[in-house]
């Protein structure tokens, strides 16, 4: 499947940006995405760089997965002990598993285990930080920049909510990060944390992701959530009613834009003529799927790059082009295409000899 820049498709295939007042959010920035296509299917005041707090961890664990294993001993740093806000009330010492650390940072929203685990991937906050930048340029991001792992207030320290849904997609894209956003509660030793998300409970298919809340930054919350094997990634900034402009955005997206099937694999998109063969003309086949969030009255346009012929012999499954798909003129996808059936070589017509001749002329 043809490979896009997520932060590239929300500048470029933006499907709209309102007023919040359209569906009635309470966010001050609010942006509702596809996660397989990238594709933006609400937004509102989506690139303005604004305080994120706790949401911040979404980062934070992804760089910490990337860079660190789950089954790795983490010895807590005095520096990590009694950060303010939420807390595991780890003390110094204490040896706990990036694992466990993790689930703390995500569910009980642990700003200490943010510090220890900083601490532990990077040898300190600030040079965690800078790898929290790196990975944002990696991304390709330009309205967000990190200057600590657990997201309280400081100078530098902000991100738009288009920059956090691509975060987010990255991070759930990567299995051991999602399996921990959407887990519930979780015990570790005499710990146990409960998931702060109450979108785990209040809306059928929700899977994650992360809230935050800081008097400055008002009520922050990404969400996600699956239904029909389609998965929503949904963000708001500084929304006092976060969990209702959350159930409204996913309810949105998936009553307008649900995952539409565009080719399926096997899929016949042409027939080419064979030269060199007793068979006159070949298949040519989708090598896979390809799907994109489309409303009933939206269209895709197909363009198919393919010769004008083949010869044989040919393979079932030998590449022979690829489909372009286009929505609004840009490309959105590509698919591989291949023969869809196996193409002798003509056998050359053997001359008769004198006998045969003979023969003939006999009967």
């Amino acid at each position: 499947m043809y490979l896009r820049k997520l932060s590239a498709v929300i500048a470029s295939v933006l499907l709209f940006t309102c007023s919040a007042s359209a569906l009635g959010l309470s966010a001050a920035s609010a942006v509702c995405i596809d996660m397989d296509s990238g594709r933006v299917l609400y937004a509102y005041n989506e690139n303005t760089p604004m305080q994120i707090a706790s949401t911040t961890k979404i980062m934070t664990a992804l760089v910490v997965l990337e860079n660190c294993s789950l089954e790795e001993q983490v010895k807590i740093p005095a520096q990590a002990v009694g950060i303010e806000g939420s807390s595991l009330y780890l003390k110094t010492g204490e040896i706990l598993t990036v694992r466990d650390l993790l689930y703390g940072l995500m569910l009980r929203s642990g700003n200490d285990a943010a510090v220890a685990l900083a601490v532990h991937c990077a040898g300190s906050v600030e040079k965690f930080a800078d790898m929290m930048n790196s990975k944002a340029k990696q991304l390709g991001l330009e309205n967000c920049s990190f200057v600590n792992p657990h997201g309280l207030s400081e100078e530098g320290h902000f991100c738009s909510a288009g920059d956090l849904a691509v975060i987010s997609v990255e991070a759930m894209n990567n299995p051991d990060f999602a399996a921990i956003v959407s887990t519930v509660n979780y015990t570790f030793g005499n710990r146990t944390v409960v998931n702060h998300n109450k979108l785990l409970r209040l809306y059928d298919g929700a899977v994650g992701v992360k809230t935050g809340f800081t008097k400055s930054a008002g009520r922050t919350l990404v969400g996600a959530a699956e239904k029909d094997g389609q998965t929503l990634i949904t963000v708001t900034l500084n929304a006092p009613d976060d969990w209702n402009d959350h159930i409204k955005l996913f309810d949105y997206g998936f009553d307008n834009y649900p995952e539409t099937e565009v080719i399926s694999k096997g899929q016949v998109m042409a027939r080419l003529p064979v030269l060199s063969s007793n068979e006159d003309t070949v298949t040519v086949v989708a090598n896979e799927d390809f799907n994109y969030p489309l409303s009933t009255d939206e269209k895709v346009e197909i363009k198919l790059h393919i010769p004008d012929f083949l010869f044989a012999p040919l393979h079932q499954g030998q590449y022979v082009g690829t489909a372009e798909i286009l929505f609004n003129g840009q490309q959105i996808g590509e698919v591989l295409l291949s023969a869809g059936h196996n193409v002798a070589v003509k056998e050359p017509t053997k001359s008769p000899g004198i006998i045969d001749r003979i023969l003939d002329f006999l009967t």
